[in-house]
Order: structure tokens, then sequence, then C-alpha cells
């Protein structure tokens, strides 16, 4: 167990969403969370569901807490540093999961030696499945990293990648699971279209992305690999993949995931 505190300040999504799977995951317990957000019905909605602490304010919750999850929009995150500043020290440890905002821009707002770092998890933490990667700023510690990665590996894999390469983590892992859910909305549509019914199309969808992915990861194989084991010569998955090929599936998934990078770059001016 962490023998932290910690604070979200703003209580959307993705903060409730680890919230749930640290709770769950036993690292902390729900008195050691303490929450803050403008949204007070958001507030009661998540303090009742989870049994965590709502504070007063935004300081309130900084002063109370040994960690600091800033879980706000990009757009709000200068209001809320400038809030928070003059209760932060050295001794505390900000994580921000806001994308497109840097560890420098943190630390040029807070003008002072706090440790920063920046991380991009992504939804599946509420399932203890989630995919993580940080970067750290000036000043943080070998001890603050394992408090970063004792939270975030509770609740999935996490990673160190270099700052530059967060728009990348942003496009793939970040937003990664909103591509699988319309995928596997697509395959069910699909397969509804061929006879089967929702329930039955529902599981079947559901569970081969899922077996999938866990066969790769167990294996160790490359998805090239795999794909040709299971694709036989004039086979009825070899003629699924030509229609892939021809609607150039690959190149499509490539400018989306431009997109989203690009749109994270966007977002730090």
């Amino acid at each position: 167990m962490l023998k932290k505190r910690i604070a979200f300040l703003g209580v959307g999504n993705m903060a409730t969403a680890l919230m749930r799977g640290i709770i769950e995951a036993g690292l902390t317990r729900p008195e050691d969370i303490v929450i803050s957000d403008i949204n007070k019905e958001r507030l009661r909605v998540t303090s009742h569901e989870l049994q965590v602490i709502v504070a007063k304010d935004n300081r309130e919750a900084v002063k109370e807490a040994d960690v600091i999850i800033l879980a706000v929009k990009p757009n709000d995150m200068e209001g809320l540093l400038s809030e928070i500043k003059e209760s932060l020290d050295s001794k505390k440890l900000i994580i921000s999961i806001a994308a497109g905002i840097t560890t420098s821009y943190i630390e040029k707002m807070l003008k002072k030696e706090v440790p920063v770092i920046r991380i991009m998890p992504n939804t599946p933490v509420a399932v203890k499945e989630g995919a993580s990667a940080f970067s750290i700023g000036e000043y943080v510690s070998q001890e603050e990293e394992k408090i970063v990665k004792s939270i975030f590996g509770a609740v999935g894999k996490i990673v160190k990648v270099e700052e530059n390469l967060m728009d990348a983590v942003t496009a793939l892992s970040g937003s990664g699971p909103a591509y699988i859910f319309y995928i596997i909305a697509s395959l069910i549509e699909a397969a509804i279209s061929l006879g089967l019914n929702k329930k039955t199309a529902t599981i079947l969808a559901i569970q081969t992305v899922l077996g999938s992915a866990k066969l790769l990861q167990e294996t160790g194989e490359e998805p090239a690999a795999l794909k040709k084991k299971v694709t036989s010569k004039g086979g009825t998955t070899e003629a699924a993949l030509l229609v892939l090929d021809e609607g150039k599936l690959k190149e499509t998934l490539d400018k989306a995931l431009k997109a989203a990078a690009k749109r994270s770059q966007e977002l730090k001016r």
C-alpha cells in the first residue's frame, strides 16, 4: 500500500477511472484520496461511489496531500496552477495527466523547485489494464519516480519515455481505447448484418480482441507472424485481409495517429 495521501484536482472520466483502479488494486484507501472539482454534483457522485474525501477547494486539497494529480483540461491548467502554487513546496509531487502540457510549462508557472511528472494513462486503468507512459521534470528524484510507477503500475503497464515522445504516446495509447471501441462496434454491426444477434456478436467480437491481445502478449511473437499463422492461402481470412488492404486500413490508422499527435502538439500552444 502506498503510504501517501493523493489529491485529484479535476474529477473527470480519467481521474475517476484511476481512483477506482488504485482503490480496487489495494494501493490506497478511499479515505487517503481527496478530490476537488468545480462541478459540485460530480464531486458528490464520486464521493458517494468511491467513498473518497471532498476538499473545500483546490488549495485545501493540495495542503492535505503528498501527491497531487492534475486532471483538469489543458485549457484550465494555467488558472489551476496560479491558484495552487502558494500551497506547494518541494516535498509535494505533482503528476499531470493533461494532454499537451509539458513539465517545463508547469515548472515555469509554479516558479518553484517542485518535482513534476507528466504521464499519459488511458481509461483501462479502471480495470487495472491501463497503458501509461511518463516523463520527468527537472527536479524529480528516483524515489518520486518509484511513486508514480507504484500508482500507475498497480493499474496496468507503465513505461518511461523522453518528453518529446509524449505526443506519440497520446496518439497511440492515450486515445487508443477509442479506436479499439470503434473497431469493435463496427465488427458487431457487420456481424449483425450477417445474421448474428447483438448479444452473440458482442461476446464474440470482444473476446476475439481480448484473446488476440493476450496471445500477442504471452507468446511475444510479432503481430505479422501471428497474422500469417491465421491466414491460409485462398481462405476466408485472406479474403477479408484483401478487403482491408483495398480500403487502406493501415494508411487510415497512420493518419488517425498523426492527427491525434498533431492535436496534442497544438494544445501546448
